[in-house]
């Protein structure tokens, strides 16, 4: 698969070869997608709830009244569940939602992830995201020229720290480093936005056979000859 290398600036600066092993794949499993989903956000829960038992609420154990001869029902103590202020019957405890996926399913998760996203044509290959200033008008200005809304950027190795400051008050952008890519952010995102750095680091994650996928080849963009110049 071959896509377009823009500028941030909007003008074509040549084209990339993208790994269908990881871009191409023609089936998309939504299973996979849904179950990778599941183990992402449970791994976000804290799983700090908490709600007292009956031993643990603050009234008194003692007996309300006496057993007979009031004409009213039998009770305990005022820590039963039935109570208002009483303990809960099957309380709450503090738990870990967290659940495994092997190391494989989740890297073939991601893969149709990216697939998905590609086959979708919601891809943008850029040559690189660094700002020489952190103007958040500026760089909401150059999405806007790119057409780019409820967009994720995959940044490189590490985020420009002048794109960090400028991105973060500009609602529906999210940015990431190489290491970040995942796949419910991949999904939940409108467009991908890819570096070429990123898209290396992509291949090289994804390993055949024991190797590494070899980098992504750039073609340099088209330039006019003379004549083409003068037509012009």
């Amino acid at each position: 698969m071959k896509l377009d290398i823009i500028t941030l600036d909007a003008k074509k600066a040549g084209s990339i070869d993208l790994d269908d092993s990881v871009f191409g794949i023609d089936l998309i499993r939504g299973d996979i997608l849904q179950r990778m989903v599941k183990y992402q956000l449970a791994k976000r829960r804290a799983g700090t709830h908490k709600t007292q038992s009956r031993g643990e609420v603050s009234v008194t154990h003692s007996k309300l009244y006496k057993q007979k001869g009031t004409g009213q029902a039998r009770h305990g103590a005022k820590n039963a569940p039935i109570f208002r202020g009483g303990g809960h019957a099957h309380n709450r405890l503090p738990r870990d939602y967290a659940h495994d996926l092997t190391k494989k399913f989740r890297a073939l998760a991601l893969r149709h992830a990216l697939s998905a996203k590609a086959k979708a044509g919601e891809i943008v290959i850029v040559d690189a995201v660094a700002l020489k200033e952190p103007k958040t008008a500026a760089l909401r200005t150059q999405l806007s020229n790119l057409k780019l809304d409820k967009t994720l950027i995959i940044a490189g190795a590490e985020v420009d720290a002048n794109l960090a400051r400028a991105a973060r008050n500009i609602p529906r952008l999210d940015v990431l480093p190489n290491a970040g890519l995942n796949v419910y952010d991949v999904l939940r995102c409108g467009k991908l936005v890819l570096t070429v750095d990123a898209v290396n680091a992509i291949h090289a994650r994804f390993k055949k056979d024991g190797e590494a996928a070899a980098p992504a080849k750039r073609a340099p963009a088209k330039k006019k000859t003379a004549e083409e110049g003068a037509a012009a």
